[in-house]
């Protein structure tokens, strides 16, 4: 039996081939826009409508908010009959698997998960007790390297291996410390993000008995974002099926963008390999963009080497040029963006939400940002600081970690002086050295407090009155929900007080107050949604939450993020800023050719979340750090063939309507370049001699008259941005 005809007639025919596929192993090589979430929710119905029981299906993606989207096409589709079907991210399927099976690989059930800023601090605390330099060993690198050797399944003695056998003296002081970090890790009942990956994965790998136990249960395996998997995520995907592989993938690797987190592009060019005998579909109608943005999205994305020969079309012929300008600075830039913004909105050509404005690195967002609030434009920035990060909600979930897990001494000492009652660093301090000496948690030296040499009466008094507020609350806790916990948290430790006695004082106390009364609503929502209510459970899903689960796409205002954090979008209109060598590509990827490729893929991404206005931006000048950058426009403007206008002279900013004036689709459409007075035409292509660099070859060019730039790849190796009226350049042939 097959899903309703009228249903099925909503597919194009490769969509109705990868829903209708049967056994064995499926790759649906799914174009940007062209529908991918529709096949995978349609053929989780197809599956059901044949009978295949709800429970035996597991769909994973990456975000909860794709998850989510995910669950209400399946019940739209299903009329609930799709309930459950166990749909949801990487992470939260590890999550659930090892407060179900953690006992079998030595996990206590109630551990907690630590976040980015827990890693750091455990991170700190090892560098403290190895006598290891903050300044050489920053904690953030030292979390990142962990992270990954994670995502490669390597353990600490695993990685202290692979660091001795590369001869590597900094990497050998990482593994010295991931071997500590993870014995804190162990004392405190903690998993970090890339744990809860790996623990999952070696079950599955050393424990037959629970593998077969699950690939029985799970009889189809869907896998979304297929591109972006890393290899411990590879694994967990291939140890879950069994004969005869019922595992259907869904990606483009042409929008595999993220190896600086793990991810391996290979997963996806190489599965049918891994796969034998796999069934492909290529999804190549895309449904969001015009003609014309997908020409110059394809003409930038057919220069990689290492992709799967495929190519995006639309029945939407023409459309909009796609537009192209260089300013002078960063400053003009951002004024462009902004009126052009406040053009197409008086037009009525967008509404707010319709507008998206994109950059490499959240250190552009500054400036674009004082653009659209002297434009009076609303905007919303996502991957800001994230509701969950905020110093007083972090204070209040920190409180109903260590309730549920005393073991967690990362939040206890986040909340020993929360608010203040005159515990401080020298009382912490003796009780780390007190519970080092003795081999117990930080916990329980707070209990032992009374033995704990070099404290003063008042200290032990302090510490005495901390326990007394934790010990009520974690008996409450055992038989109250989630929201109930949260209030009880804030009442009884004094937070909200806290806050309320500042409010005359701190314009932000305020604020802050409700903030905390959004944490309570935040937990109202959640037992609404959940039939287990626990405060376990909804610390789960709050330290599974990312930056675009917060990202409202219908709160009226336009949005900022970087370009990594757009995939998955769309937008009726696009502005991609800094569309400069060095910035985008960044930095060295330039000259690495697999790094270069992803940030062709990156902006291949980035291009195609346009679906009618699509915005390029550069600025000759950048300031960076306070110094100002002469910049080259991107090779991957050149490569979308996209026809530049030239940097205009810097102006006054009440001159600006002027100087630089608004996109001018006429203009824009003529590749004409000026000649600078007084010099020779100096073309891209052409051979040079410098003085004081030798010959080279010029590579690319900015500016206009007297601020014509020129940037040169000299034979030495070397590559220079220059002047072109002080270079003094003789002409050669060839």
């Amino acid at each position: 039996m097959a899903l309703d005809e009228k249903l099925l007639s909503q597919l194009n025919p490769p969509q109705r081939q990868a829903v209708l596929h049967g056994e064995g192993p499926l790759l649906i090589l799914a174009g940007a826009g062209s529908g991918k979430t529709r096949v995978i929710t349609y053929r989780i119905a197809q599956l059901l409508s044949e009978g295949v029981p709800a429970w035996n299906i597991l769909a994973v993606t990456f975000t909860n908010k794709a998850a989510a989207e995910m669950r209400r096409r399946v019940d739209d589709l299903t009329g609930g009959l799709g309930r459950d079907v166990w749909i949801s991210t990487f992470h939260s399927f590890c999550a659930q698997f090892l407060r179900a099976e953690g006992r079998a690989v030595g996990l206590e059930p109630h551990y907690v998960i630590y976040d980015d800023a827990d890693q750091r601090m455990l991170v700190k605390e090892c560098l403290r007790e190895l006598n290891l330099d903050e300044t050489k060993h920053k904690p953030g690198q030292i979390v990142e390297l962990i992270s990954r050797a994670k995502d490669d399944l390597l353990d600490a003695d695993s990685y202290a291996i692979h660091a001795l056998a590369q001869n590597d003296p900094f990497r050998q002081r990482v593994a010295t410390v991931y071997a500590v970090y993870q014995q804190k890790m162990a004392k405190a009942n903690a998993l970090d993000f890339g744990d809860l990956i790996l623990r999952t994965v070696l079950a599955l790998r050393d424990n037959e008995p629970l593998r077969e136990k699950y690939q029985r249960r799970l009889r189809h395996v869907l896998v979304d974002e297929y591109q972006d998997t890393n290899h411990a995520q590879y694994l967990l995907t291939k140890y879950l099926v069994a004969p005869p592989k019922n595992i259907c993938v869904v990606g483009d690797d042409d929008q595999s963008i993220y190896s600086w987190r793990g991810a391996n592009v290979r997963n996806i060019l190489e599965f049918e390999r891994d796969y034998p005998g796999a069934a492909v579909v290529k999804l190549e109608q895309n449904y969001r963009s015009t003609e014309t943005i997908l020409a110059a999205a394809w003409k930038i994305i057919r220069r990689n080497k290492f992709r799967k020969e495929k190519r995006l079309w639309t029945d939407q012929a023409g459309g909009l040029p796609v537009r192209f300008q260089e300013f002078a600075n960063e400053l003009e830039e951002a004024r462009a963006v902004a009126r052009e913004t406040a053009r197409l909105l008086a037009a009525g050509e967008v509404v707010r939400r319709d507008v998206a404005v994109f950059y490499r690195t959240n250190a552009q967002s500054r400036v674009l940002e004082d653009a659209f609030r002297r434009e009076n434009i609303p905007y919303s920035v996502v991957g800001g600081v994230r509701f969950y990060e905020r110093a007083e909600v972090r204070d209040v979930l920190a409180f109903l970690r260590v309730l549920l897990n005393p073991a967690d001494s990362v939040s206890l000492k986040r909340i020993l002086n929360v608010p203040p009652r005159g515990i401080g660093k020298t009382t912490v301090q003796a009780l780390e050295k007190y519970a080092l000496a003795h081999g117990v948690s930080f916990y329980e030296s707070i209990v032992q407090s009374a033995r704990v040499p070099d404290l003063t009466s008042a200290a032990r008094g302090n510490l005495q009155k901390f326990l007394d507020i934790l010990r009520p609350l974690a008996v409450k806790m055992a038989v109250t929900g989630a929201a109930a916990m949260v209030q009880a948290v804030l009442e009884e430790t004094g937070c909200w007080d806290h806050w309320q006695e500042q409010t005359d004082d701190d314009p932000e106390a305020a604020y802050r107050l409700d903030n905390l009364q959004e944490l309570v609503n935040a937990a109202k929502e959640f037992e609404e949604s959940s039939e287990d209510r626990s405060t376990a459970l909804f610390l789960e899903r709050v330290s599974l939450v990312s930056d675009i689960d917060g990202w409202n796409d219908a709160d009226g205002s336009a949005t900022f993020m970087t370009v990594h954090l757009a995939k998955g979008l769309e937008f009726p209109a696009v502005f991609m800023t800094g569309m400069e060598e060095g910035l985008f590509p960044i930095g060295e990827s330039a000259f690495d050719e697999e790094e270069l490729e992803e940030e062709r893929r990156l902006c291949y991404v980035g291009m195609t979340r346009a679906r009618r206005h699509l915005f390029l931006t550069a600025a000759a000048s950048r300031k960076i750090y306070g110094k100002s950058h002469w910049n080259v426009p991107s090779r991957f403007v050149q490569e979308a063939e996209l026809a530049s206008v030239p940097a205009p002279a810097p102006g006054r900013s009440e001159e600006y309507g002027a100087v630089v004036g608004a996109f001018d689709p006429d203009e824009l459409n003529r590749a004409a370049l000026p000649t600078p007075g007084g010099l020779r035409p100096l073309q891209v292509g052409m051979r040079v001699r410098h003085p004081s660099f030798g010959e080279g070859r010029i590579a690319g060019r900015s500016g206009a008259g007297e601020n014509l730039k020129v940037t040169v790849d000299f034979d030495s190796g070397m590559r220079k941005t220059i002047v072109a009226r002080y270079a003094s350049f003789e002409i050669l042939k060839g």
